[in-house]
């Protein structure tokens, strides 16, 4: 299926529109390749069909179905493995320290696509805290995505997807074979509450964070978005608390609030003080 240009444009708005993600002219592989499925269930037989069809009708569920497809849900266990060990080595000895007296922390992924990231947090701190009883961590995870998130909650994932990052241990101590995929054991599950939240708009909300992972998500977004989720970010972040980018990311030249913090091999970043709500 080709993608004419009026069609990609009708395509790029939308998902612009409803979730912020830019589709420059040269993606239009990107909306043929996610979009054939959805034409032909649709009863199409090109993707001018399908967007004949949106434009018809009001936004509703078709309009989202077209928005989760075009929406990267690239993932892995333990993605890039430096912040993991980073949040375990370091950030988790000095944020207990300093909530000595709470004895609560609480981490936010956001852009947790299919569950792999905070189910991977959720495994280490289930390691972590076993050795300080009386500490509780809640963990919540977001995505645009309905269909990522109900994907998340069942929290059942095939060979090839455990496969991607998962060493073999902790295979076998969380999860167990439910006939031809791998089920996340309970106790990890309930560590981690999924909630829909456009990070594009306003999330008031997300708990106060002492930890966030917003890794691999500003990439996809033009500047002034990127600004403005990471100034909400900072509302939600707490002052000492730490935010996780991708590889690929910083708030270099877009939020001078932040300050870059290394450990290691891992970068992170936290709010320069009295930053956290200019």
């Amino acid at each position: 299926m080709t993608v004419g240009a009026s069609d990609f444009d009708y395509i790029a708005q939308l998902v612009w529109r409803r979730s912020a993600i830019v589709l420059e002219p040269g993606k239009e592989y990107l909306v043929e390749s996610r979009l054939t499925p959805l034409v032909r269930r649709t009863g199409g037989e090109a993707i001018s069909d399908l967007v004949a069809r949106l434009q018809s009708q009001p936004e509703d569920t078709l309009h989202t179905e077209v928005v989760d497809a075009m929406t990267t849900n690239e993932t892995s266990w333990f993605r890039d493995r430096l912040p993991f060990d980073a949040l375990i080595a370091h950030l988790l000895p000095d944020l207990m320290a300093k909530r000595a007296r709470e004895r609560r922390l609480t981490i936010w992924s956001a852009g947790c696509s299919s569950g792999q990231e905070p189910y991977s947090i959720a495994m280490l701190m289930a390691n972590a805290m076993a050795m300080h009883p009386g500490w509780s961590v809640q963990i919540l995870a977001t995505d645009l995505s309905d269909e990522m998130l109900a994907k998340a909650k069942r929290a059942k994932y095939g060979q090839l997807e455990v496969n991607r990052g998962l060493p073999a241990q902790m295979l076998v101590s969380n999860f167990e074979r439910v006939g031809m995929e791998w089920e996340l054991k309970p106790a990890i599950r309930q560590m981690v509450e999924f909630r829909q939240v456009n990070l594009a708009r306003a999330f008031d909300a997300i708990p106060t964070a002492d930890v966030v992972f917003l890794r691999n998500v500003l990439i996809y977004f033009d500047t002034e978005t990127k600004k403005q989720v990471l100034k909400r970010v900072r509302s939600t972040l707490r002052p000492d608390g730490y935010l996780f980018l991708g590889g690929a990311e910083t708030t270099l030249n877009v939020d001078e609030a932040y300050e870059p913090v290394q450990f290691d091999r891992a970068t992170c970043y936290r709010v320069r003080s009295g930053e956290a709500q200019r």
